[in-house]
C-alpha cells in the first residue's frame, strides 16, 4: 500500500491546527527517521518505504486505508 501525497499533506495539516501535538510528531518523526539518513539517497530525513508499509500492513492489512483522524489520535496517545 503506498499513500499519496494527499494523504501526508492532510495529516500535517492536521497537526499544524493543533500546537499541543507539534512536539509529539517532531518526536515521533525523529524516532522513525533511520540513522545516517544524509548518507544514502534520496539524502532526506524520511522514514524508510519499507518500515512505513510495513506499519502500514500489520495496523490496517494489506487493504486497508490510514485515517488521518487516525494520525492524530496516536499522536494524541504518544502525547500522554
Amino acid at each position: 500500500m503506498t499513500l499519496g501525497a494527499a494523504f501526508w499533506f492532510h495529516c500535517i495539516a492536521a497537526v499544524l491546527i493543533r500546537p499541543h501535538l507539534w512536539f509529539p510528531a517532531f518526536r515521533q518523526l525523529l524516532r522513525a527517521v533511520p540513522a545516517r539518513w544524509w548518507a544514502r539517497p534520496p539524502f532526506l530525513p524520511a522514514p524508510d518505504r519499507a518500515y512505513v508499509r510495513f506499519r502500514l500492513d500489520t495496523a490496517y492489512g494489506t487493504h486497508g486505508r490510514p485515517q488521518v483522524a487516525d494520525v492524530v489520535r496516536y499522536l494524541e496517545w504518544c502525547r500522554g
